[in-house]
């Protein structure tokens, strides 16, 4: 059956590069956005969480949008972070993403109010009939506080055909099952950790909605895609060399380490806005030699 809607296999929360300032590098922006598109994304989410979304104002996601439109040319899919922890603001977010004519959004379980699953549905399908825009729903209760369950995901996907996906940021391999079993077969879930992102595949998982893929997105690519041809040993084999990145870039509060990463590869500099602080000294350090250890593995046995 084909996908209510398809953002493709590897999404990657791009980071927001930042001055020392901490004024947006919108060159770096647009190289960044080209460097993933060439390493494997399929689609590019803007101004989620990864991307610095509680420090950015209206003005600065539009010119993200506006950048990263030019540099992606429609060679990918651009999905905007638009949710809010206020159902009205949620929805002031979704009509600004239509109006930027981004193809999707995703929307995460309020936060910090902590609503109950009545209340979830009610936000969410107030959020639905505001727009025409696809709509990935984002499950984190390591940030929300609350857990979406199976049967509410499942409510708001038989009742609304644009509410497309859910990013499931939840180690509960039960709970996929369970949204596999309730949600409709057209509904697309992803992996919200890079780490969960073959155990939940091997559950019905479509792909992820990476940090990781900054760094190793073709790697990345390649692990879904064998996976999906039968070569599960191979997928296997991806994923635990990779395992140590994946577990290294969450040492401290995304994005910083993944932002220490791409400033060691040469691509954007590690500059985070406060209350976020760069990596240590000794951090720093610690993250690159296993980013070192991997690339080597993964060269020698190329």
């Amino acid at each position: 059956m084909a996908l209510r809607y398809d953002c493709g296999e590897v999404i990657t929360a791009m980071v927001t590069p930042m001055e020392k300032s901490g004024a947006i590098d919108y060159d770096k922006v647009e190289s960044l956005a080209a460097h993933l598109i060439s390493s494997g994304s399929d689609a590019i989410l803007v101004a989620g969480t990864t991307g610095e979304s509680p420090t950015l104002t209206n003005e600065e996601e539009i010119e993200l949008v506006n950048s990263v439109k030019r540099a992606v040319a429609n060679k990918a899919k651009i999905i905007l972070g638009a949710g809010s922890n206020s159902t009205a603001s949620a929805i002031e977010y979704t009509k600004f993403a239509q109006k930027e004519e981004v193809d999707a959004i995703l929307s995460v379980v309020p936060y910090y109010n902590k609503p109950n699953q009545k209340g979830m549905i009610e936000h969410f399908s107030a959020v639905a009939e505001s727009t025409d825009l696809p709509i990935i729903l984002y499950n984190i209760p390591g940030r929300t506080g609350v857990n979406m369950l199976p049967e509410t995901v499942a409510f708001l996907a038989e009742k609304y055909n644009n509410i497309v996906g859910l990013k499931q940021s939840f180690p509960d391999m039960d709970k996929v099952t369970e949204l596999k079993m309730q949600c409709p077969e057209n509904f697309v879930i992803y992996s919200g950790d890079d780490s969960l992102t073959l155990p939940m595949m091997s559950l019905g998982a479509h792909g992820v909605i990476s940090v990781a893929s900054h760094i190793f997105g073709s790697e990345i690519k390649s692990m879904i895609r064998n996976f999906k041809s039968g070569e599960l040993i191979a997928a296997r084999n991806m994923h635990k060399k990779l395992y140590p990145v994946f577990r290294k870039l969450f040492m401290a509060p995304n994005p910083v380490p993944v932002k220490a990463a791409l400033a060691y590869k040469g691509l954007i500099h590690d500059n985070v806005r406060k209350p976020l602080a760069k990596l240590s000294e000794e951090e720093r350090i610690e993250l690159c030699k296993v980013i070192d250890s991997v690339k080597a593995e993964l060269s020698n046995e190329g």
